[in-house]
């Protein structure tokens, strides 16, 4: 009984942990929901213009936007700085791991702590940490890290560029989702289907395009950020949520074990003294 009285602190202290971070959880995650639906039209806008105006560069020679052979590439991987998140950090990495053939012709620019420490355990080559800014991200740490991609691109380190993210769908719904960067002139596929607008550029195209495809760059890692940070806060949510519910069935089946032996210790007491008082008589 005293064993199971222990067992049944040391659930519910666990209990109080878990519904603390699941009520944390819930309040970051209304102002990442809050974020997300604010900064979605702004980036997807910026985006899908940018993306317009690339797809009319038909014969503009851009060191950005041309295709080479594939021999070393480069992922962003975006994960938590934490973990109790249930399958978030997991999932995304997976899928990251599952699109390298070679280690060795791999460069990963990592964003959050376990992402870090899951791939420089595996001996990955990391040309870049960006630590503790998972759950609040901002323009400022997308520029950061596009300029880094992009640098590896222009210096020839790295043939292509992709972004592995956690979309963000609904509370109960993430899905980790990878997104080509560079080479630029990949985003035309889907735009070369339509009608071609006539664009004349000033002061030059190369100029035009220098300027426009690092906003396209920064923009795309901003809304993976964005997108992962909701992602993320749902996760844990419904990871702290679950570890409640479980902990609470716990505490009923432990309580349930104390009283049958509660009553099995005073069942016996009640018939030792039954059995002392006949040997008396």
């Amino acid at each position: 009984m005293k064993d199971i009285k222990r067992r049944i602190r040391s659930v519910s202290g666990i209990k109080q942990i878990t519904k603390a971070m699941e009520l944390v959880s819930s309040a970051k995650l209304r102002k990442a929901r809050q974020k997300l639906e604010m900064s979605r039209p702004y980036y997807q806008t910026l985006v899908r213009s940018i993306q317009d105006i690339l797809s009319s560069t038909t014969g503009i020679k851009h060191p950005l936007l041309e295709k080479r052979e594939i021999k070393n590439r480069a992922f962003i991987v975006i994960t938590g700085d934490r973990g109790l998140a249930g399958g978030y950090n997991g999932n995304v990495v997976k899928l990251a791991e599952s699109q390298i053939d070679n280690k060795e012709q791999a460069t990963i620019l990592v964003v959050g702590q376990k992402g870090r420490d899951y791939f420089k355990r595996r001996d990955y080559n990391i040309a870049g940490e960006f630590l503790n800014i998972s759950e609040d991200p901002h323009y400022i740490d997308a520029s950061s890290i596009g300029s880094l991609a992009i640098e590896l691109y222009e210096e020839g380190k790295v043939d292509e560029v992709n972004v592995v993210y956690t979309g963000f769908k609904s509370v109960i719904s993430q899905e980790p989702k990878i997104l080509k960067l560079l080479p630029a002139e990949s985003i035309n596929d889907e735009n070369n289907k339509g009608s071609r607008t006539l664009i004349e550029y000033e002061p030059s195209p190369e100029e035009v395009l220098d300027y426009l495809i690092p906003k396209y760059i920064h923009s795309a890692i901003y809304g993976a950020l964005i997108e992962s940070s909701a992602s993320e806060q749902g996760a844990r949510r419904t990871a702290m949520e679950s570890a409640t519910d479980n902990a609470e069935e716990m505490i009923e089946d432990l309580e349930l074990r104390y009283n049958r032996a509660r009553q099995a210790s005073i069942t016996q007491e009640i018939s030792e003294i039954v059995g002392g008082a006949e040997a008396l008589k």
